[in-house]
């Protein structure tokens, strides 16, 4: 599926499907996610130990290897998740829960929290683990990754990915064998 331009990475059966509030233009610009310089998801998920190694943008569907892949709850982009209006981030909602519904991922973790706060009527989530599924998935909301989130420097996000990954006990992938 694609994303105004901007294709899903996903496959049937993933352990964890990271979804973000919406595509940036100079993402789909580039053809790829979280492409946008200053945007700190990549880093992240290789210093949490998702991945063996830093992934470029280019390689996202390497990701489908380690059972993970990336999507988001509004197609249309914008340079900043506040332009999209609320029926928006609802209707994407409800598309998200048809798109995970049919690929049967363990879990969905929603890269920011003010995104999954509207579109799943959530007011009082915060980054953890949430009541409920979303299409079938466990839900766990992570900190937005974008540059702009200067409540989680690098190090703050990365040991919240950290979190997630050993509460699903997938092994640390960047640690040396």
């Amino acid at each position: 599926m694609s994303v105004e331009g901007l294709a899903d990475v996903l496959a049937d059966g993933l352990t964890v499907v990271f979804i973000g509030i919406n595509p940036a233009p100079a993402s789909v610009a580039i053809g790829h996610s979280f492409a946008t310089p200053g945007n700190r998801f990549w880093p992240a998920l290789h210093a949490s130990g998702f991945t063996p190694a830093l992934v470029r943008p280019e390689r996202e569907r390497d990701l489908l290897s380690f059972g993970l892949g990336i999507t988001s709850i509004v197609r249309r982009p914008t340079s900043q998740a506040a332009q999209l209006t609320r029926r928006e981030l609802v209707d994407g909602g409800r598309d998200l829960t048809l798109r995970l519904t049919g690929i049967h991922c363990s879990w969905a973790a929603f890269l920011g929290v003010s995104g999954y706060r509207v579109a799943f009527d959530a007011p009082g989530a915060r980054p953890g683990p949430q009541p409920g599924t979303v299409g079938g998935a466990g839900v766990w909301v992570l900190p937005n990754p974008s540059g702009r989130n200067a409540h989680y420097p690098p190090a703050a996000l990365a040991a919240e990915f950290t979190r997630f990954r050993r509460h699903l006990r997938l092994p640390d992938r960047s640690a040396p064998e």
